[in-house]
């Protein structure tokens, strides 16, 4: 997937859970939108290299948005509006094996319940010889070792995204997990009981009582872009 264009910085805060401030080669101070709801543990520092983009809608408040972070080992990917694009464009090209052979993919589709509380997931894939699968996303930042691993911060809504994906196994679909690994370390996807040990214990129950898939996929940062190049382990253990 090609980035628009990126301009070089360093950044020096990051408040309001939103705001970025970023400065650029020249001196210039400049506040960045942060489109990232996590809590970024482990993926800025003050003076870490960042690359931002620039947008000349008049309708927004910002100007600036940070891209991606330079940890010291490359790129890590923060716009988490980013990983959906991606994720999708891999699937188009039949890179991940387990999602290959569907003829229709939408996006952004409100999935319905038998009972319980109306979810809407990223992606929803048919027209394929395999039962029709509704697919989650995950950007995933966090480095903890040898892996990656998420969340970053408690997250009742990833939970309740893991119940609706146990719904759905449970009408006859197939209900996929993608952990979208968006940064060069790491050679596995664990999830990250240390920081929210109820999303561990929800995603083991889903994967072993209902069968819902779970596929790590690394991102791969270029100059100008980003791009899935393959999967890694799962461990659950």
């Amino acid at each position: 997937m090609q980035l628009p264009p990126l301009t070089d910085g360093r950044i020096l805060n990051r408040y309001k859970r939103f705001l970025a401030d970023v400065a650029l080669p020249g001196g210039e101070v400049v506040t960045a939108h942060c489109p990232n709801t996590g809590s970024m543990r482990g993926c800025w520092e003050p003076g870490a290299p960042v690359q931002i983009s620039y947008s000349d809608n008049p309708r927004r408040k910002l100007a600036w948005t940070l891209e991606r972070v330079d940890m010291g080992k490359g790129w890590v990917g923060v716009h988490t509006g980013r990983t959906n694009p991606v994720v999708e464009e891999a699937v188009r090209a039949g890179v991940l094996a387990s999602l290959r052979g569907y003829h229709s993919i939408a996006r952004e589709v409100p999935f319905l319940p038998i009972a319980g509380e109306r979810s809407r997931f990223d992606f929803f894939l048919s027209q394929g010889k395999a039962p029709d699968a509704w697919v989650e996303a995950k950007n995933v930042t966090l480095l903890q070792g040898n892996g990656l691993s998420f969340p970053d911060a408690v997250t009742v809504r990833g939970r309740k995204h893991l119940d609706a994906l146990a719904e759905a196994c449970r009408q006859g679909f197939r209900g996929i997990m993608v952990y979208a690994l968006n940064r060069p370390e790491g050679d596995r996807f664990r999830p990250a009981d240390e920081i929210d040990q109820a999303y561990g214990e929800t995603l083991r129950r889903v994967v072993h009582e209902s069968g819902v898939e779970l596929v790590a996929v690394r991102i791969e940062h270029r100059k100008s872009s980003m791009q899935v190049v393959g999967e890694v382990p799962v461990v659950l253990d």
